[in-house]
């Protein structure tokens, strides 16, 4: 499923435009610890992370993780947002916590 179908059916705000759109969502990741995911996600995981700042652009390029999820209305800086529309990474943002976008996600990137 491409970023743009997961956001819309997800309910998600596209915080970087079209940045990052076409890529494709195979899974969920979540965790809030850097050196973790870098070693743990897979490459065309979406990624759920409380932390925003431009780090995390980075570690989204390392591991060719198809977008970044900011849960439970976190906003992300000026900056990131840059930087992420630089680099062609979609960071979706979202009210619901954590557990709820992988609970809502799963039925969906099954394709039931």
């Amino acid at each position: 499923m491409k970023v743009r179908d997961f956001a819309v059916q997800m309910g998600m705000r596209i915080l970087t435009e079209d940045a990052g759109m076409d890529k494709d969502v195979s899974g969920i990741y979540t965790c809030d610890l850097l050196s973790w995911v870098m070693s743990h996600a897979t490459s065309g995981d979406a990624w759920i992370t409380v932390q925003s700042h431009i780090n995390i652009v980075a570690v989204a390029l390392l591991t060719g993780i198809s977008c970044i999820i900011l849960p439970e209305g976190v906003c992300a800086d000026e900056a990131t947002i840059n930087k992420a529309k630089q680099e062609g990474i979609a960071i979706l943002g979202t009210e619901m916590t954590a557990y709820e976008v992988c609970f809502r996600s799963r039925e969906l990137l099954a394709g039931k």
